[in-house]
């Protein structure tokens, strides 16, 4: 195998300047900068990384933690996240923080451990002081998804979930629907709060008392949106329009409500949220609510290379959702026996 000493003595120059063409740092011409590639090639040449690391400090790595790898959200973040990265001329390293504060703050532990150079988190469970704490203290920079950061704006990636919910539920109200049942997702993490706390302000904006036979508890599966649908129905509250924290259990809710002899959305209009792929072709399709995943991912791969660089870094906007309005809800029409118990 090749060393950089053969480089070296076929390029005719010294260890410095094959470093400094490696590196890409300092002053080469470009016909040395020739040389040394064309030695590169002919010799097959492979730097050993982590000889690398050790000489400059840096692995050139970015590390991301996931909360989990399911469904099509973390799958877009993980495609965007591995894109970024390479066009920035590094490597990424991947780990999941199994939505568990302590198996996160080990995650970072260990890419920290592993050199590298920047991290990523997903995160929906560490406190807000905690990651505060690690932003001061970590020896890397680390920039946080999902979570709001009022001490930290330019570490921090936001989606405006209250935001984005209430405008899904206004949008029901605006087509005459009065009774709108919902799904929450787990209710322990900051995401689901929020897009509860939406659900409940547009309801008051349209002086509508909230109703907790309403609202049914899920657990962000397909499943669990069945079983809440079930449940809404059992309670024989009638409800025109159901919104669902998340489309997997607006899809489990499509089957409760076929089971009961409901039709969608003749009989209840139903609006998601995350704008999953296969929305598009539920039966009907399912109106949701897009989160630009890809733009966020974007974001935060662009602010870490920037802190990783020694450069300035500003607050970063907040980022906001969009209504994918398709065949899954129409205009309120009061019927008769609408609904079974």
């Amino acid at each position: 195998m090749a060393t950089i000493t053969d480089v070296c003595r076929l390029a005719g120059v010294s260890k410095a300047t094959v470093s400094r063409v490696l590196n890409n740092t300092g002053q080469v011409k470009e016909a040395t900068r020739e040389q040394v590639y064309k030695a590169i090639q002919e010799l097959n040449y492979r730097p050993n990384s982590l000889a690398q690391a050790l000489a400059t400090q840096r692995s050139n790595t970015i590390g991301l933690i996931l909360s989990d790898f399911n469904g099509n959200f973390f799958g877009d973040l993980l495609r965007q996240a591995a894109q970024s990265v390479e066009l920035a001329g590094k490597h990424l390293i991947v780990t999941d923080g199994h939505d568990n504060p302590e198996r996160e703050i080990a995650a970072i532990n260990m890419l920290v451990d592993r050199r590298c150079d920047a991290i990523v988190l997903y995160s929906r469970f560490i406190p807000e002081e905690k990651l505060m704490e690690m932003i001061d203290e970590l020896p890397v920079p680390l920039v946080v998804m999902n979570r709001q950061l009022p001490k930290a704006p330019d570490r921090c990636i936001v989606f405006a979930q209250q935001e984005a919910a209430h405008a899904a539920v206004t949008h029901l109200l605006e087509l005459g629907h009065r009774d709108i049942a919902c799904i929450t997702a787990r209710m322990r993490t900051p995401t689901a709060k929020a897009r509860l706390q939406g659900y409940r302000d547009a309801l008051a904006d349209y002086g509508i008392q909230y109703n907790p036979n309403l609202v049914a508890h899920g657990e962000n599966l397909i499943p669990s949106g069945y079983t809440a649908c079930q449940e809404l129905l059992r309670n024989g509250c009638h409800f025109s329009a159901l919104f669902c924290c998340t489309d997997n259990m607006a899809e489990g809710a499509y089957r409760a409500l076929s089971e009961a002899g409901l039709k969608i959305p003749d009989d209840i209009s139903v609006f998601g949220f995350d704008n999953e792929q296969m929305t598009a072709f539920m039966t009907p399709s399912l109106s949701t609510v897009n989160i630009p995943v890809v733009d966020m991912t974007k974001m935060a791969i662009e602010q870490v290379i920037k802190l990783i660089n020694g450069e300035n870094t500003f607050a970063i906007p907040l980022f906001h959702g969009e209504l994918v309005l398709r065949e899954s809800i129409r205009q309120y029409q009061p019927k008769s026996n609408t609904q079974t118990n």
